[in-house]
């Protein structure tokens, strides 16, 4: 069944890392980072909306396909992540409401506390805060120099799990007899030959459904 709210709402949290993972995976091919960070942080919201851990798989096993399916419709939609008027007047409004619940408790609000007091569910709060999330630009001025261009850090160890969930998704979907042979060839590292033999094929054979499937995985890992 689905996660409770709070849960949920720690799921968000404490998972931004695999949308900086996601979206650093197209960083240069024509899209803002700014951009695609946002459409990320989309999927990583309707991944914890979806997500049921009763299932028996982690959630980043889940969420990560969902993420890039939402960057991936950056390129397809033409390369920005619309914001309509209407959001960007709730995002303000939301906005003002957290700085007066932060000075009122303290401390930052949760996500079900602004939710209560905007009198809107947790899942429009965040899509609300997500419209309103500040541009972080990568032509940043500093003192003393004209301009200086930088790349947002992103934790090495964060990308190679997030290929590694993406390449697992992807392989789910290949049909068993395609799978078992690009786990005997890259898993195993078996010939072309020994792949044949033991899925009782030709080396021809196997040449030319290899390449055939990883034309298909490039592509949708792309």
């Amino acid at each position: 069944m689905p996660v409770k709210a709070d849960e949920r709402e720690k799921l968000i949290t404490e998972n931004m890392g695999l949308v900086h993972s996601c979206a650093g995976r197209f960083k240069g091919k024509g899209v803002e980072y700014d951009d695609l960070f946002q459409a990320g942080c989309v999927g990583l919201v309707k991944a914890a909306d979806g997500y049921d851990s009763s299932r028996g798989f982690a959630f980043s096993t889940y969420a990560v396909p969902v993420i890039l399916g939402e960057i991936r419709r950056i390129f397809r939609d033409g390369g920005t992540v619309k914001v309509s008027r209407m959001l960007k007047e709730k995002s303000r409004s939301a906005i003002a409401e957290r700085e007066r619940l932060a000075r009122l408790y303290d401390r930052e609000p949760t996500l079900q506390e602004l939710a209560k007091a905007l009198g809107t569910d947790v899942q429009e709060t965040a899509h609300i805060l997500n419209a309103a999330m500040p541009a972080l630009s990568l032509t940043a001025q500093e003192e003393g120099s004209k301009s200086s261009q930088f790349d947002i850090p992103i934790d090495s160890q964060d990308n190679e799990i997030a290929d590694k969930i993406a390449l697992h998704q992807v392989m789910l979907a290949l049909p068993e007899r395609d799978r078992r042979l690009i786990e005997l060839r890259y898993f195993k590292g078996l010939t072309q030959s020994k792949t044949a033999d033991e899925l009782g094929m030709s080396q021809v054979q196997v040449s030319r459904r290899e390449k055939i499937i990883l034309t298909e995985l490039r592509r949708n890992l792309i």
